[in-house]
C-alpha cells in the first residue's frame, strides 16, 4: 500500500538508482524512475526505466517510468512539472544520474584515457544542480522534504581519476550549500557515501578483473541498502540536524539499525579511504 509520499530517483534504469527506487517502493513511496533506457538492449548493461518502475510497484509502492535525458534541461523541467501536475507534492529527490564510462577503471593517467570521462561533470554534477533547482520549490511547498546526492569515498581519496573525484566532491558541496539555502524551509540536503556496490556494472568488472575487484566486493552493499537509509532519514524527526552533511552510508546505518540480509553490517571505509569534509560555518552572502 502506498504511503502517499512521492520520490524522484534519477538515473534509475539500473545500478544504484534502481536499487534505491525499489527500496523506497518497499516503504510505500510513489517513485518516479528516470533514465534514458526504455527498451532492453539499448544500453550495454541490462535494465530499463519501465522494469525498475514495475519492481517498485511489486515491492509495495507505485513506480512511474519517466524517460529523461538529464543532459536536457527542458526535459528535466518537464519532469518536475509532471510530478507537480500529477501528484501535487514531492517528498524526496535522489540525485543519482551519472555518466559512467567503462574506461573509468582502465589504467593510465587522465590524459591517456578518453576525454569523454569528463562527461560526468555534465550528467552527474551539473545535472544534479538542475534537478535540485526544479525540485526545490515543490519540496518546499510539500514540507518535510529531502534532497539526497549519491556519492563515494572518491570525494576524499584518489579513485578512478580526477573527473570522478571532482564530481563526487562537487555533489558533497552541493549538499552543504543547498543545506544552507534550505535551512529555513524544512527541507534537508545530504550526500551519502556508498561503499562498493553489487550492481550490473560491478558484476562485469569482477568478471573482467577478478584479481582487482573480487575481494573488496565480498563486503559490497546492495543498492537497496542506500535506499533504506534514505527512507529512514526522511522519516527521522531529527533529519534537519543532519542537513548539509556528507554521511557515510555504513555509519548512517548504525544510527537507524539497518543491515543487509542476514544481519550483515557493511563496513565503513573511513580509516582506509578518508572522511567527509566538514563545512566551515562561515556564510558569505
Amino acid at each position: 500500500m502506498t504511503n502517499g509520499k512521492v520520490a524522484v530517483v534519477t538515473g534509475a534504469s539500473r545500478g544504484a538508482g534502481a536499487g534505491i527506487a525499489r527500496a523506497l517502493g518497499e516503504k510505500g513511496y510513489t517513485v518516479y524512475v528516470t533514465g534514458r533506457t526504455v527498451r532492453e538492449g539499448e544500453a550495454p548493461l541490462p535494465g530499463t526505466v519501465g522494469a525498475t518502475a514495475e519492481a517498485v510497484t511489486a515491492a509495495g509502492g507505485r513506480g512511474v517510468a519517466a524517460a529523461v535525458d538529464h543532459r536536457d534541461d527542458e526535459a528535466v523541467k518537464a519532469l518536475f512539472e509532471r510530478v507537480e501536475r500529477d501528484e501535487g507534492r514531492l517528498d524526496i529527490l535522489v540525485n543519482n544520474a551519472t555518466v559512467i564510462d567503462d574506461a573509468l577503471i582502465q589504467p593510465g593517467g587522465f590524459w591517456e584515457r578518453p576525454l569523454a570521462l569528463v562527461d560526468i561533470l555534465d550528467v552527474g554534477l551539473r545535472s544534479s544542480y538542475v534537478a535540485s533547482f526544479h525540485a526545490a520549490p515543490l519540496l518546499i511547498r510539500t514540507g518535510g522534504g529531502l534532497i539526497t546526492f549519491t556519492s563515494s569515498f572518491g570525494s576524499a581519496c584518489y579513485m578512478h581519476g580526477p573527473a570522478y573525484g571532482a564530481q563526487k566532491a562537487g555533489v558533497d558541496k552541493f549538499a552543504a550549500d543547498m543545506g544552507v539555502d534550505l535551512k529555513d524551509h524544512d527541507v534537508a540536503a545530504v550526500s551519502i557515501w556508498m561503499g562498493p556496490l553489487a550492481t550490473e556494472r560491478t558484476a562485469k568488472a569482477i568478471e573482467e578483473r577478478p584479481d582487482q575487484y573480487a575481494e573488496i566486493m565480498k563486503n559490497a552493499e546492495t543498492p537497496e541498502f542506500t535506499g533504506r537509509l534514505i527512507a529512514a532519514l526522511h522519516a527521522d524527526p531529527e533529519r534537519m540536524s543532519l542537513s548539509g552533511q556528507t554521511l557515510i552510508g555504513a555509519e548512517l546505518a548504525e544510527r537507524y539499525g539497518i543491515t543487509e540480509g542476514g544481519g550483515r553490517k557493511p563496513p565503513s571505509y573511513r580509516a582506509m579511504l578518508g572522511e567527509p569534509r566538514i563545512p566551515h560555518p562561515a556564510i558569505v552572502r
